[in-house]
């Protein structure tokens, strides 16, 4: 089904214009077919064309008095929060000094100074190791992987020091005030080094948290949540929303809760699970299959993928009884 998902999305925006009109638009779209290397240039751009439509929150004023953001400014906003209100948080990772490659911490070295944001070597398995050891002499320690795709270098830190730091020592030490932020996902052109999305080998191991949000909105509240919480948490970033995204955002802290997922959308005849881009693909489809085939589909954002909410999967699945996941 993820892969007819895809298909019917594909096939939706599956258009070419040729520039022109009349005699001229013919005579180039004769062109076109004549061309030998005419297929595969069409195929290549319909392959990077973007595959889903961002649809962004409602306006709210739950948490306050909101200003327009797009997702890199909602991580800068959360980041600028923490610094501002906790003395012991820090920021460090490779570039992050100037703002990194994604902008997201730019301004923070300025106004908080050399000693609590700074730039690392590039060695992932040396950041969330310095992490742990800052996290368990009681700093808010903040990682910055600058591409998921990286974070390989440091798993045996993550899975098996970060995560079982509490487990170990018999509840005397931990490094839960450790956050990992990582950009996540494709974009389109980033190549087999820069559009991976590695959650699935860290969704096994208890001891950690992993959040991936769908949006601004989401993002700057999850994070908070992620770097207030009493457990090492991985926080990855859907590269292609930092800029494609944009609503309206608090300006002031908040926090969502971890380990709930929300319901997008109410259905009765298959549940539709996902997280982070692949929500706004799913609530395409989900319109396509009622418009197409009469199918009501209930679209469910997971949020944190671990420890994920389990009662309200199986809750809507009971209610439903079909579902399916992006796979």
């Amino acid at each position: 089904m993820a892969a007819a998902a895809r298909v019917f999305i594909r096939g939706a925006h599956a258009t070419l214009s040729v520039p022109g009109a009349g005699k001229q638009s013919s005579a180039r779209s004769a062109l076109l077919k004549l061309s030998p290397g005419c297929s595969s240039r069409l195929k290549t751009q319909q392959r990077h064309a973007a595959h889903f439509t961002f649809q962004p929150e409602p306006v709210t004023t739950q948490y306050g008095p909101t200003q327009k953001m797009n997702l890199f400014q909602s991580i800068t906003s959360a980041l600028d929060n923490t610094l501002a209100s906790d003395p012991t948080a820090v920021i460090f990772g490779e570039d992050v000094a100037f703002g990194g490659v994604f902008r997201c911490t730019v301004g923070l070295r300025d106004k908080y100074g050399k000693d609590r944001v700074f730039n690392t070597p590039l060695c992932e398995q040396g950041i969330v190791g310095f992490g742990i050891g800052a996290a368990v002499a009681g700093a808010t320690a903040i990682a910055e992987i600058q591409f998921a795709d990286y974070i390989f270098p440091a798993f045996d830190q993550i899975v098996n020091e970060a995560a079982k730091y509490r487990y170990r020592s018999g509840n005397l030490f931990d490094c839960g005030n450790l956050t990992i932020r990582a950009p996540w996902g494709c974009v389109g052109h980033g190549s087999l080094y820069h559009s991976q999305s590695p959650e699935a080998f860290f969704a096994h191991c208890p001891g950690i948290k992993i959040v991936i949000p769908r949006g601004p909105l989401e993002a700057k509240g999850l994070l908070l949540s992620c770097i207030a919480d009493n457990n090492p948490c991985l926080f990855f970033e859907p590269k292609i929303l930092y800029r494609a995204a944009v609503e309206q955002v608090p300006v002031d802290s908040y926090t969502i809760p971890l380990s709930q997922a929300e319901v997008l959308q109410e259905g009765s005849d298959v549940t539709l699970v996902a997280w982070g881009t692949q929500i706004h693909v799913l609530k395409e489809v989900a319109n396509m299959a009622q418009e197409k085939l009469g199918v009501s589909c209930e679209v469910i954002d997971l949020r944190t993928i671990l420890p994920w909410d389990t009662e309200t999967i199986c809750k809507m699945c009971r209610m439903v009884g079909y579902k399916l996941r992006p796979g």
